[in-house]
């Protein structure tokens, strides 16, 4: 199931030039097609390993939790994005670091510990009222 808003906003986003990364603790069998689904531009998760068709119970390194998920934030500022402009999304305690390090970091439906350590909160809503909080109304959501 995809999150309320998620399309508007990363759609909304990327159509007025942001770089869009959904980075998971989940496996890319699962994120990969709801990644492409809403649009984002790349997806970083697990990888299950697999041989000879069948699953062999093991993930592929690095594995994807809190310092790889500040990692994928730092690797986007260091190609170039300044931090000041960067929005970090998350709800559990493993995306703490990476809503730390982003110039805005939001706990969405988030865990009292991931909603204490944010500058923001999304308590009613779903992530469109990320784009009415820059300032763009529903008119001017892409599609």
């Amino acid at each position: 199931v995809i999150m309320g808003g998620a399309k508007a906003l990363v759609r909304t986003m990327k159509a007025r030039g942001a770089k869009t990364l959904l980075v998971s603790g989940g496996f890319t069998r699962f994120t990969g097609p709801v990644a492409d689904e809403i649009g984002f531009d790349a997806n970083v998760a697990n990888v299950l390993e697999i041989a000879d068709g069948a699953l062999l119970g093991t993930v592929t390194t690095p594995i994807v939790d809190a310092a790889r998920k500040r990692t994928e934030l730092e690797a986007a500022i260091a190609g170039g994005i300044d931090r000041a402009l960067t929005l970090a999304v998350g709800d559990g305690a493993n995306d703490i670091p990476m809503i730390q390090g982003a110039g805005l970091g939001v706990a969405y439906h988030a865990k009292p510990v991931t909603r204490a350590a944010a500058a923001a909160e999304i308590v009613h809503g779903d992530l469109s009222v990320l784009l009415y909080a820059q300032g763009i109304p529903s008119a001017e959501w892409a599609e």
